[in-house]
């Protein structure tokens, strides 16, 4: 089940960040900041009432932009986000009333279809509101609440109607029956395209699926490989000085996309090569354990020698260390050159993050690793591993009980992991070490 999307947004200074940062701020069950973006931090994950769920920071709309540049970039964001949401919290300011900005911003939110929790930001009341808060429900929007970001007023109450309106949690059970690949990249990767190649070339799409979001369509496909749910997120095309802003909300739906997938197709643009952009996204399909395929598009437009392929596939290494495990496949989404091969690629993947050892198998595999190569040592005490155990796939994660996990070293759990994929695959997929103390033993 993807994790719903929550957009905040509002006119300017009604305190949209304030009650972002506050939430942030105050860690009520936040999970992390999804790593790798290191410029404005426009969304966090976090969870409220045992729901996961993605919080998107905005900048403000103003109904009538004009030719301001900047005005511009902010309504942009705030449209994106929108269609991003599965909820939107509408921001307002009790100390300014309703506004006509307001009500417009009101009419565009009723048009977008989304659910939509008004929040009247600066009602520092305990109690019973004043007349001029029940004016809000003048904009025709259903769900009214009084909060103050600054104060910590009324905040579980309107986190409560946000996340009632959530899709069900188990709404995507039985999906497993396909395999949900998310083609992810920059903009103008030629995600759309190879979507399009994949689908139109097996001349076997069965239906189109709704996405969660607006900016994604799935597509059903079958064929000789298997039943597999193409998830192909919608690329907005860089322009002027809104190229930052398109770039920071294409984390955000490839966060999304990752979050529903099986596998994921990381499309990277042979032309402009590994960038920190791509990288970022990759780390996304990484940190959350997805079987993975890197895929060079647009290679009929890159002019060839001998060992251009290899010269590519070694920067793609580099560029990606953390991600040396996954295959890497040439193509042309434009010509079908080399399109056919991703289908096998994406079912060995797949298989491969579902694949479970037993733990007899995995235990005669550690006894040898460490015969080859002793565990590590502090102060004349060793690393003793006195057995292990798979405890789940999608990724596969191994658990290792030891004597004093302080005495293990990343080196040496590399050497676990090198030798786990040497003994059985593992291709394309992340793998997890978990070290735990076993409980009563005396080193």
């Amino acid at each position: 089940m993807s994790k719903p999307v929550v957009a905040i947004v509002g006119r300017p200074n009604v305190g949209k960040s304030s009650l972002f940062n506050t939430i942030y701020g105050e860690r009520i069950s936040i999970v992390h900041d999804t790593p790798g973006v290191t410029r404005d931090r426009i969304y966090a994950e976090t969870s409220w009432c045992g729901r996961d769920f993605i919080m998107i920071d905005t900048g403000g709309i103003e109904p009538d932009t004009g030719d301001d540049i900047i005005l511009q970039q902010m309504r942009i964001q705030a449209e994106i986000a929108i269609e991003t949401a599965d909820v939107i919290l509408f921001m307002c300011d009790l100390k300014s009333g309703l506004t006509a900005a307001d009500e417009e911003i009101a009419i565009m939110l009723r048009k977008a279809g989304r659910p939509v929790v008004v929040c009247v930001n600066k009602s520092d009341y305990v109690g019973e509101q004043p007349p001029e808060f029940y004016e809000f429900y003048n904009l025709g929007l259903e769900d009214v609440c009084a909060i103050s970001a600054a104060h910590k007023l009324g905040l579980g109450e309107m986190l409560d109607l946000v996340v009632s309106k959530f899709p069900p949690a188990d709404e995507n059970e039985g999906a497993e029956e396909t395999i949900r690949v998310a083609i992810i990249g920059r903009p103008n990767a030629g995600k759309s395209s190879l979507s399009n190649r994949l689908a139109g070339a097996e001349r076997s799409i069965v239906s189109d699926i709704a996405g969660t979001t607006r900016d994604t369509i799935d597509s059903l496909i079958e064929n000789e490989y298997g039943s597999f749910t193409i998830v192909d997120t919608a690329g907005m095309r860089k322009k002027g000085k809104i190229e930052d802003v398109i770039e920071r909300y294409s984390m955000v739906r490839a966060l999304a996309a990752v979050d529903r997938a099986d596998v994921c197709v990381i499309l990277v643009d042979a032309e402009a090569g590994v960038t920190e952009q791509d990288a970022r996204i990759a780390g996304l399909a990484h940190d959350n354990g997805k079987a993975s395929v890197i895929v060079i598009n647009k290679w009929d437009l890159i002019e060839k020698q001998t060992g251009t392929l290899e010269t590519m596939e070694k920067i793609v290494k580099d560029r990606l260390p953390f991600m040396d495990y996954a295959p890497v496949l040439f193509i042309s989404a434009k010509t079908g050159q080399r399109v056919d091969k991703l289908f096998a690629l994406i079912k060995m993947v797949y298989e491969n993050s579902r694949k479970r050892l037993t733990t007899s198998v995995l235990n005669k595999m550690i006894s040898e690793a460490v015969t080859q190569v002793p565990t590590p040592q502090d102060k004349g005490r060793h690393l003793k591993i006195y057995y292990g155990t798979q405890v789940s796939v999608q990724p596969p994660t191994f658990a290792l009980f030891v004597n004093d996990k302080e005495l293990s070293h990343f080196s040496y759990e590399r050497y676990l992991e090198n030798q786990l994929r040497r003994n059985f695959g593992f291709e394309g997929v992340p793998l997890r070490l978990l070290l735990r103390n076993k409980n009563g033993e005396e080193d």
